[in-house]
């Protein structure tokens, strides 16, 4: 069991080696490890370091107080798991890609995005809040990164090596808007038909990145929606649906549902990428053991949002996001952040805080919570 005052773990990087499409849940191995020089993000507002914020200038405080002391283009209030992975593997917090001012390209690149899809968005971010950055586009905007860095013959000081695609590791934490974006009007059952799209497209992108050298990967799957405040609050449900640690057993299930889909299908890509390392991530059984027992793991509040409006159970109100003020019955009402945040697993109602993040980020460096591991055994 992960908890808030395990150590997040000191090592240089994770290792890399094959993994088989058989492999259970890892524990650590014994054996020699080598670093990665780089590593390339694609991924959704849990990823995205500035991608989003960077497109559409408009993020305010109080996001990014705890670690940054000022709105740092993360949908927390500080660092993301990715943040705490890169930096336990030596290397600096990612750029993203679309920020011109003071990024550092060296040590790799973040496409993710706040909002962003796995499959190509048939709406407008101004309609519906969907990011235009789905996976293809951040897949050619790689592609694209790539192409600029081999042209540059190793002269850009701020771009890297071309030889660094082949080693890099290749992170994917992407899926949750196609899950949630149409259950409010579809629903559990019709939101599932679409599955299957999701993951082929991710299989594909993977697909595509080892045939232009990657090798090494690690791809999350979904956290439990049926536990964050938001969709509590949003989502229609009768409380016969609520288990007994207050989430929603409907969509619960759902998720459930398209994780297994994710395993399978990665574990079929294995079998075709043998000389590739390709890492299922399980950040939904380390989420939900944080939502179910917040105070084993050093944390007060599950289902509770830290930065909200409304208080209650949950303090969360879609017409008052964190952050904004809105008149309501005459008097003007702001959804302000608590002064503890380090004791919530959500800081907005849709998102982790920091002391969240950096415990998925500890599970996911000690390979505990891995399907398949990036550790090569002593020969």
């Amino acid at each position: 069991m992960v908890t808030a005052r395990l150590v997040l773990l000191v090592a240089t990087a994770l290792c890399c080696a094959s993994a088989s499409s058989s492999a259970s849940p890892a524990v650590r191995t014994a054996g020699r490890c080598r670093s990665f020089p780089a590593v390339f993000n694609f991924g959704d507002s849990n990823s995205d370091t500035g991608g989003f914020w960077a497109a559409f200038p408009a993020q305010g405080p109080p996001f990014g107080m705890t670690y940054f002391g000022k709105p740092a283009g993360r949908a927390s209030d500080g660092r993301l798991a990715i943040d705490f992975i890169v930096q336990a593997m030596g290397l600096p917090m990612l750029s993203p890609y679309l920020q011109s001012i003071g990024s550092d390209f060296r040590r790799g690149a973040n496409f993710a995005t706040l909002a962003s899809t796995v499959l190509l968005p048939n709406t407008s971010l101004f309609v519906t809040g969907t990011s235009p950055f789905s996976l293809a586009i951040q897949l050619n905007q790689m592609k694209a990164f790539r192409d600029r860095v081999i042209s540059s013959h190793g002269k850009n000081g701020r771009l890297p090596s071309p030889d660094i695609f082949g080693h890099a590791l290749y992170t994917i934490d992407i899926g949750q808007n196609d899950f949630t974006s149409n259950l409010g009007s579809g629903g559990v059952e019709t939101v599932k038909q679409s599955l299957p799209s999701v993951v082929n497209q991710i299989s594909w992108t993977i697909q595509d990145l080892y045939n232009i050298g990657a090798r090494n990967f690690m791809v999350f799957n979904m956290a439990p929606i049926g536990c964050y405040p938001a969709f509590l609050t949003e989502l229609p449900h009768s409380s016969n649906d609520l288990d007994e640690f207050g989430c929603m057993k409907t969509y619960s299930s759902g998720v459930v549902y398209y994780n297994e889909l994710l395993k399978n299908i990665l574990a079929e890509v294995r079998k075709k990428m043998q000389d590739a390392s390709i890492v299922y991530v399980d950040k939904h059984t380390v989420m939900l053991e944080l939502f179910r027992h917040p105070h084993a793991h050093g944390l007060k509040y599950g289902t509770k949002a830290c930065c909200g409006y409304g208080g209650g159970a949950y303090n969360f109100d879609q017409n008052v996001y964190c952050g904004n003020s809105k008149i309501v019955n005459g008097q003007t009402v702001a959804a302000v952040a608590c002064g503890d945040p380090q004791n919530y697993v959500s800081w907005d109602g849709i998102h982790a805080t920091e002391a969240a993040n950096k415990i998925i980020a500890t599970a996911v460096i000690s390979g505990s919570y891995s399907y398949a591991t990036l550790c090569r055994p002593e020969a």
